[in-house]
């Protein structure tokens, strides 16, 4: 039974609800057929591709899906137990449509689908899912049929190939580890998908691997399989120092995000990591004859500023845009960037569809450390530059009198901006610059600080944050 309309849990990216109340099969199969009329059917598209997570209700809502789907007259192919990015592999190496069911690291109780169109091109609110939602509604009120009426449709087939090795020896690919030196790296998986894949990805490479949380659980027993919270990396920072490894890597429960952790236990932040892997790819545009001025990377609002810098230093084009997964590919296909990276430790390549991975990521980490003899925490610091207070979220009934306390705030002389909120920078004196952003779904403003200094990042923060939270 469900028991909420479908615009109630399909956001603006993806479909993201709690199991059985919301998404259910019944749901699923309804959303499958949508697919396949919204989407599949009108590129012309003879199959589609479906792959779930661990989660216990996966494997029933993805096959109800393909049902749905295949009910409309396409062939399913079902790749089963995959990371986000492996279905993106999928899409873009079969070039067809498809479907991977996950709630990425939401907690236990909650499913969701991811949808793309052939060679992984999202499928978003604005390219495609609010569509899905209208006919897939109309599906389950029986104001229309599962088949549309009076048409001849023959029902697709279904039929399951693992491409999981295909995975890994395409990312093998595009990353040579080969002339790495040993490394010890230490993985949590998150008892998510990353304990699926890294194994099969790393297999046979100069690494000494040591597991954590590999366990398919989506009931993720040990702690969230969210990297991005703090309290998410602990067991993974005590046991990079414990076992004396050269680096760490945490995946999340889908294994599309990679966070890293440095021989120390110390995280490293996603801009750093945006840094490196983008002079990674500028070199190598450069040395296949690409002019670097001609090669463009790109990065969303709260994205450090050495990025940007950095990317300049090397002769590239950098590029910024809003935070958000659509708005990143969505640029990074008008500019053929090589490469883009956000702050959530979304990493995405042109080589690989303009879609994020964080296993590729994640391999250029480990060829960047393994290529020459520092500690990582020395080989990424020249990336990391500036203290930032990580994105603080507050909140807030009136969202825009508090934005407005903030306008009042900065100098006359600040620049400011509004390409994704407000962003707010210094024009005299310490670099310092601040976004604020409001949440779509929640009272919240999100507020990101970063600075020349320490003191300088701290009074910025502290002064707004206490403006944001005046009336609170």
């Amino acid at each position: 039974m469900n028991e909420s309309p479908l615009s109630e849990f399909i956001k603006a990216y993806d479909v993201r609800g709690l199991v059985p109340q919301q998404l259910n099969a019944p749901v699923a199969r309804a959303i499958g057929a949508a697919f396949a009329r919204v989407v599949a059917l009108p590129e012309d598209a003879t199959g589609v591709v479906v792959g779930h997570d661990m989660r216990p209700s996966s494997p029933e809502l993805s096959r109800a899906f393909a049902e749905g789907a295949a009910a409309n007259g396409l062939d399913v192919t079902l790749i089963g137990l995959c990371s986000t990015d492996g279905l993106y592999y999928a899409s873009g190496a079969l070039d067809r449509p498809g479907a991977m069911f996950t709630a990425s690291h939401n907690p236990a109780q909650y499913n969701g689908i991811k949808m793309c169109r052939a060679g992984a091109r999202p499928v978003g609110q604005d390219s495609g899912l609010g569509e899905i939602t209208a006919v897939a509604q109309s599906i389950l009120d029986g104001l229309e049929p599962e088949v549309p009426a009076a048409t001849d449709v023959t029902p697709g087939s279904l039929h399951e190939e693992d491409l999981l090795a295909d995975y890994g020896a395409f990312l093998r690919g595009l990353v040579d580890l080969s002339g790495s030196r040993p490394l010890k790296v230490v993985v949590d998986a998150g008892n998510g998908m990353g304990g699926h894949t890294v194994p099969s990805v790393l297999a046979d490479l100069p690494l000494d691997s040591v597991p954590l949380y590999f366990e398919l659980d989506g009931t993720f027993p040990n702690h969230e399989a969210n990297p991005l919270e703090p309290e998410n990396l602990r067991d993974l920072q005590k046991a990079v120092v414990e076992h004396g490894a050269d680096i760490g890597l945490a995946f999340d429960g889908d294994a599309d995000r990679c966070f890293v952790v440095d021989e120390r236990g110390e995280p490293v932040s996603p801009s750093a990591i945006t840094a490196l892997v983008a002079t990674r790819e500028i070199a190598k545009e450069v040395a296949a004859g690409t002019p670097a001025a001609d090669v463009a990377i790109v990065h969303n609002v709260i994205s450090s500023r050495a990025v940007p810098e950095i990317v300049t230093e090397h002769g590239a084009h950098p590029v910024r845009t809003r935070v958000g997964h659509s708005f990143i590919k969505a640029e990074m296909a008008r500019e053929d960037a090589v490469f883009g990276g956000e702050h959530s430790a979304h990493y995405y390549f042109r080589d690989f569809w303009f879609a994020d991975t964080g296993m590729l990521a994640a391999m250029h980490v480990l060829a960047a450390l393994g290529e020459q003899e520092r500690p990582f925490s020395e080989l990424v610091a020249e990336f990391d530059r500036y203290p930032a207070s990580g994105e603080i979220n507050s909140r807030v009934e009136d969202v825009t009198a508090a934005v407005d306390r903030v306008l009042a705030w900065a100098s006359d002389d600040a620049t400011q901006d509004h390409l994704d909120g407000l962003t707010l920078g210094s024009s005299t004196g310490p670099m310092w610059w601040l976004n604020l952003r409001k949440s779509n779904t929640e009272p919240l403003l999100r507020l990101n600080v970063e600075a020349q200094d320490v003191e300088t990042m701290s009074r910025v923060r502290d002064e707004v944050l206490a403006l944001i939270r005046q009336d609170s």
